[in-house]
């Protein structure tokens, strides 16, 4: 939808009556943006009662629901701090002609070594007596870091809602953990972190999970399709762009297959659901001006159940980087590039929430509305990527 002139994000009406839902992505490294995202987003009337989350995204959200509103923006902080900690084993360079050879650095760190407060190689002697392990990396450490920074008693007593999803891996099948629904503990968040073969399974009463991301990599169906669904403006932070230069180089194409594969899940999911709402949300307009004598009928009885009034907004904040970042990008966790990454996250999310155009009156019909106000400003820029 084409975006309205800007407007101040303080401008957001007091009235304004829509329950306000996060929603983050998973892609490793690239997670601090997210963190800037929900930076701007605290300064705001926009603070989330949901916050849902795959992978790196079921981190930050832990950290954002398992604290108090003016302790998010630290504990997140200190998470990624913790995280990107300059190697004892790696000196980077300084000065920006090193930023390429570093980035490089940065992730040749993390594949030999791991990072701190996160996962870490396990231990070799361990190896030779007890055999290999399934996956390359022990994701204990994480542990102890998400007992630091998140409150999970504050989570369980429903202060603020969290869903992470992770994958049975028995039965292949996408499984939600909810504050709603049961007691949220560490594991539930390292569990939608498994990603194979880095990071091990986790097991919970008795069965075994991975990565989230491994069937979908964005919880927003989840979300906006929970029964019984409340009218939402979700703020869907993905950290893949759909679109990119065509690539020129083999670790250009590897990045690219990368982003493709990703985000066309993300698109495809949010495709499907805006179409299935719509038809809710004109079923119900249909319903109430049948005949009474065709509402009782089983088949309209039937399509009662499905028909919805509420309506959705989807606030798309995609982060699309000026420059190329390789292939390695979700596991180069260089301070330098978290900071950067943060940066732009707190930078677009103001430009989303200047724009506002969820504060429109909808057309009549419409069910769910898609926003990517950073692409508008995108295409009407000379200079971009894509």
């Amino acid at each position: 939808m084409p975006v309205k002139p800007a407007r101040s994000a303080a401008a957001a009406p007091s009235s304004y009556d829509k329950l306000v839902a996060l929603v983050l992505q998973g892609g490793g490294a690239l997670g601090s943006y997210q963190a800037g995202v929900y930076e701007a987003l605290a300064d705001t009337r926009y603070l989330p009662d949901w916050v849902a989350g795959i992978s790196i995204g079921a981190i930050n959200a832990a950290i954002i629901a398992g604290n108090e509103p003016n302790d998010r923006v630290p504990r997140l902080r200190d998470f990624w701090e913790t995280i990107t900690a300059p190697s004892s084993h790696w000196k980077l360079l300084p000065g920006a002609l090193f930023d390429e050879l570093n980035r490089h650095a940065g992730a040749l760190s993390a594949l030999a070594f791991g990072q701190p407060g996160f996962f870490e190689r396990w231990d070799s002697v361990a190896w030779y007596f007890c055999g290999f392990p399934p996956s390359y990396y022990d994701t204990a450490p994480l542990r102890p870091t998400l007992e630091r920074l998140v409150d999970f008693d504050r989570i369980n007593a429903g202060r603020t809602r969290l869903s992470v999803g992770a994958v049975n891996v028995r039965t292949g099948n996408m499984t939600y953990f909810d504050s709603e629904e049961i007691e949220i503990r560490p594991e539930h968040v390292m569990a939608s972190c498994a990603l194979p073969p880095g990071f091990p399974a986790v097991e919970i009463d008795g069965e075994t999970y991975w990565d989230g991301g491994l069937v979908s990599n964005t919880p927003l169906q989840y979300v906006l399709s929970y029964y019984p669904r409340r009218s939402r403006l979700a703020f869907q932070v993905d950290l893949f762009p759909a679109r990119g230069p065509q690539p020129r180089t083999i670790d250009e194409v590897l990045e690219r297959e990368k982003e493709i594969r990703y985000s066309s899940r993300t698109r495809m999911g949010t495709d499907q659901f805006r179409a299935m709402h719509d038809i809710r949300h004109n079923l119900n307009t249909l319903l109430e001006a049948l005949p009474d004598g065709l509402k009782a009928t089983p088949a309209a009885q039937f399509l009662k159940e499905i028909a919805c009034v509420t309506t959705m907004d989807i606030a798309q904040v995609i982060y699309r980087p000026d420059s190329l970042q390789g292939s390695q990008k979700d596991y180069e966790f260089s301070r330098a590039t978290m900071e950067r990454r943060w940066l732009q996250g707190i930078a677009d999310a103001r430009k989303v929430l200047a724009a506002a155009p969820w504060l429109e009156p909808a057309p009549p019909q419409t069910g769910v509305r898609v926003f990517d106000v950073l692409r508008d400003l995108r295409a009407a820029s000379p200079m971009r990527l894509d």
